[in-house]
């Protein structure tokens, strides 16, 4: 296991998790991967978290544009309390508004060709940017 504080980051979807690591010491939020939101997810992440020594996990809590809890806001919070008993490292959470939409015109602003899967591991590196420049980290 790496000897890091590093700060991994989640954009949960129910058929995809965008990641996004920041590493030590320098901290600078980058996507890392998009993995397949299936049966083996908390045992990849939980493999992540030690390979990557990481010590706090960021996961995007989705609500309604007027701030209302969602189906997948449900959807997220229990995939977080799945996590949490697997994982022995701080999970917190911060409001992932509009994300994906901005990794998306991102992508296309760069104008080459994207997957779904860009989308959603830049989603999860602009909600670690968001945490990071929350100061929360600190």
């Amino acid at each position: 296991m790496a000897q890091h504080s590093n700060i991994l980051s989640l954009d949960v979807g129910m058929k995809r998790v965008g990641a996004a690591i920041s590493r030590a010491p320098a901290h600078l939020p980058q996507p890392f991967k998009t993995l397949q939101n299936d049966d083996d997810i908390h045992h990849v992440i939980k493999n992540i978290v030690e390979e990557e020594g990481v010590t706090k996990v960021v996961v995007g809590l989705p609500r309604s544009l007027a701030g209302n809890t969602t189906e997948q806001t449900a959807y997220t919070e229990a995939f977080i309390r799945a996590l949490e008993g697997m994982i022995a490292c701080d999970i917190v959470t911060i409001d992932e508004a509009g994300t994906s939409v901005l990794a998306k015109e991102e992508l296309q602003r760069r104008g080459k060709p994207y997957a779904k899967e860009d989308v959603d591991a830049l989603a999860a590196c602009y909600i670690l940017e968001d945490y990071m420049s929350s100061g929360a980290h600190r």
